[in-house]
């Protein structure tokens, strides 16, 4: 009640203007000079010194520095400051500036620190204030700001209005929360100001036009693009600057195909047959009736004579190296089918913002969502042979047709470049992934259609909250055996409360757990054993490995002991949340070309613990979003759908007994640290994919049963094991294929880090070829 009220009286203060004044204490690596202050090592700090209010609040302060410093909030819940609570709210700007942000106290909050970079350096930072405002007034700025980012007059707010009554009404004020809370995220202060100084270091790396020419002129290959581009009523401004766009190419051997699907506008036909007179290259047909998308792509697609096609939409822009980039790699790689590279959006005003970097080729991601999306270069006879786009899958035809297309080749390339600039204007879905409800259904649909064609034993259903993406779930057709195998050693109340989420919530039978005792001495434990041994006979056994702890060792160990198909190894500090959870692991663990299958892991305060392994975090490796909030959705909302990932924690992973086996198990020279990372990308490297699973989900109570890394020999042993990994794995750690190399090595939260010169992305990297896996013949 008095939180309640305290809330109140600091959200009135705020409507009558009125601010708290905050004072900065230096906490570490700081010292004042004058006006400004100066960082002197890797970890300065301010305690913030004044009263605030919990929930959202307006911050404001001047700044001035000779470049971008981030700066990063942490709060303290009364258990001191932790990376766990923690987030960036924006940046002391280069130069002078007086800047505000919106930004969310948590309830628990009782003290802020700001961390402004982690480097010396010199700046002024001052008049920090502070004002609470309800979520009313975020929710409006927000709406603002994303309606004259996307050019929105009169009509388009009217409109917009509309969809979210609409959507309060269909879904609630929760669904809707969780849209507007996404919006924030993809358009905070953070990632622009991030992305801004992205852009700026990308210019550094970019090649001059002259080495690009050069390039060009001495391809061997030099085959021709067809650029599919249906059109129908856009404004003129955005046409021309389509159009513009490909006439801007460095790489020359191209056709636009155009196609007017009987526009009603008076312009259209004017600026088209303009642009065809001015270029031999550009083509037109003109519908005599509107056919909607997928017929009027088609039209485009029968007067393509080049040997690939890229799809364009009437409203975007390609980047002047689009064509050239994908040349490139067509010279290198003859054999490539399909091409996609990353994308970002721009606004009305020409602003770039919320850059899409995305992983390199991953089957079950496509199956989520149409993440490949744009820039995308296809061979035109695969197109030609699955019959072109499909009318009834009109908003979401290029999802539909390269689900279709992806069935007929694994010769499937990924640049890691923005070659795409995708239009955020009103009726875009650039402008939202929500603007048009009929893509989701078409969507959804097209999933359908490919579990069908596939003849996959599953079910796709939407994601509630969510537009355009799908929850694809595999069933355990053969009801295969599971045995989950626990390591453990003493501490009986852990292991208890894991063992009764098993018994007690798990709505799958076929299972037994195998424990691997390794050399318990405390009577609790013993008596623990021996009530499941009587409880369940048939489903719980206990063998004895009396050894140094080593982790590798007692899987191995459990491994061979195991009668079942499929292996789930499995910590002791664990409990299960979901019911279905081993029926949903094992529904993926038996797919042929699925190796490690990994879970959703959350800390005890529900904030993530794993979201999948990144590799290259930290210097070896590192969990995707981890303390991320549970109903966050995560970087393109990964955090909501199933997601190949290179490596997957063994806190609890399920494996065919099979692959564990063709991988030789555990590395037994790893005993603790990193040997799933290492057994996953020996899965992966025998050319099956892993992955990440949203929907099962369980507490990892970490390290409470090994404890931490907080001795000198553990400390020896655990840099022993980093050095093992880095030397097996250095080339792959470097680069991800599941991730992106332009985004950070420093976070676990897929923020952007500095522009990449990989180019090759996972074709440097060796792999076996796998029969009914993956094409590319390399090795390890």
């Amino acid at each position: 009640m008095f939180s309640r009220l305290k809330s109140i009286f600091f959200i009135l203060l705020g409507v009558f203007g009125v601010k708290s004044k905050l004072k900065l204490i230096p906490l570490n690596d700081l010292k004042k000079d004058g006006d400004r202050w100066i960082s002197f090592g890797a970890d300065p700090s301010f305690l913030v010194d004044g009263k605030f209010g919990n929930g959202w609040n307006e911050m404001s302060w001047s700044s001035n520095a000779g470049e971008r410093i981030p700066l990063k909030m942490y709060w303290d819940d009364g258990e001191g400051f932790n990376e766990g609570r923690s987030l960036i709210i924006g940046e002391i700007t280069k130069g002078n500036s007086n800047t505000k942000t919106y930004l969310y106290i948590p309830d628990d909050a009782i003290a802020i620190r700001l961390d402004p970079g982690e480097k010396k350096l010199d700046f002024s930072f001052s008049s920090l204030k502070m004002k609470k405002v309800s979520r009313i007034c975020v929710a409006v700025k927000a709406l603002r700001n994303y309606s004259s980012q996307r050019g929105y007059g009169y009509r388009g707010i009217v409109s917009l209005i509309r969809k979210v009554l609409n959507a309060i009404k269909t879904s609630g004020m929760k669904s809707l929360w969780v849209n507007a809370k996404q919006i924030m995220e993809y358009n905070s202060n953070s990632m622009v100001n991030d992305y801004s100084s992205w852009l700026e270091k990308s210019r550094f790396l970019e090649k001059e036009i002259s080495q690009i020419n050069d390039e060009i002129e001495a391809f061997e290959y030099k085959p021709l693009i067809s650029i599919i581009l249906p059109v129908y009523n856009i404004e003129e401004v955005w046409l021309r600057k389509c159009i513009d766009s490909v006439l801007a190419q460095y790489y020359s051997n191209w056709e636009l195909c155009i196609s007017d699907d009987a526009s009603t506008k008076l312009h259209i036909t004017k600026v088209l047959e303009e642009y065809k007179a001015r270029d031999s290259r550009i083509k037109v047909v003109y519908r005599n009736e509107n056919g909607h998308i997928s017929k009027s792509s088609n039209s485009a697609l029968e007067i393509a004579t080049g040997e690939f096609i890229a799809l364009l939409d009437h409203d975007d822009e390609l980047t002047q190296d689009a064509l050239y980039e994908n040349a490139l790699l067509l010279n290198r790689f003859r054999d490539a089918d399909i091409i996609y590279s990353d994308e970002d959006k721009i606004s009305i005003q020409g602003e770039r913002f919320s850059p899409f970097f995305k992983p390199d080729w991953s089957p079950d991601l496509l199956l989520s969502q149409m993440y490949i999306c744009h820039l995308t270069v296809c061979r035109k006879s695969l197109v030609d042979q699955v019959g072109g786009f499909r009318e009834g899958y009109e908003g979401s035809q290029d999802f539909d047709l390269m689900l279709r297309v992806t069935e007929l080749t694994n010769n499937i390339y990924h640049i890691p470049k923005i070659l795409y600039h995708w239009r955020a204007i009103q009726n875009s879905t650039a402008s939202s992934g929500t603007s048009k409800d009929y893509t989701h259904i078409a969507g959804l649909k097209a999933v359908e259609d490919a579990i069908d064609r596939r003849k996959l034993s599953a079910t796709v259903v939407s994601i509630e909250g969510h537009s355009n993406i799908y929850l694809t779930k595999f069933k355990p057709t053969s009801n295969p055996k599971i045995s989950i195998i626990i390591p453990t050693k003493n501490m009986a109340s852990v292991l208890k409360t894991c063992l009764d989420s098993i018994f007690t919530r798990t709505r799958y039978y076929n299972y037994e757990v195998i424990i691997i005792d390794n050399g318990s001495t405390e009577p609790e434990i013993f008596e623990l054993y021996k009530y499941w041994e009587k409880n369940e006979e048939e489903r719980f056994k206990v063998y004895v490995l009396d050894i140094p702890f080593n982790y590798s060792k007692l899987n191995n160990f459990g491994a061979e002991k195991a009668s079942g198909d499929l292996l789930l190894l499995l910590n002791n500090d664990t409990e299960v949340i979901s019911e279905d959870w081993l029926q949903e692991m094992a529904g993926q663990a038996i797919r042929p070309e699925i190796g490690a299958v990994g879970a959703c892991l959350y800390y005890p305060d529900k904030t993530l613990q794993h979201g999948g392994v990144i590799l290259g975090l930290g210097g070896v490796a590192g969990h995707s979003h981890k303390h991320f909030a549970s109903d966050s959705s995560g970087y393109y909302r990964r955090l909501k759908i199933v997601s190949n990932y290179t490596a997957v924690t063994a806190a609890c992973l399920m494996i065919r007994k099979e692959i564990f086996f063709e991988a030789n198990g555990l590395e037994e020279e790893l005993q603790v640290a990193f040997n799933d990372v290492d057994f996953c990308l020996k899965v992966w490297s025998l050319g099956y994919n892993n992955l990440w699973l949203p929907h099962v989900k369980l507490y990892h109570y970490e390290s409470k049963s090994r404890g931490y890394e907080d001795t000198p020999e553990k400390q020896f042993r655990f840099a022993g094991e980093i050095e093992w990994v880095k030397n097996r794995w250095s080339r792959i750690l470097n680069n991800d294929p599941a991730y992106n190399p332009n985004l950070t090595k420093d976070k676990e939260d897929f923020s952007i880090g500095t522009p990449s010169e990989i180019y090759e992305n996972n074709l440097s990297i060796m792999r076996c070829k796998k029969e009914k896996a993956h094409s590319i013949e390399v090795n390890i």
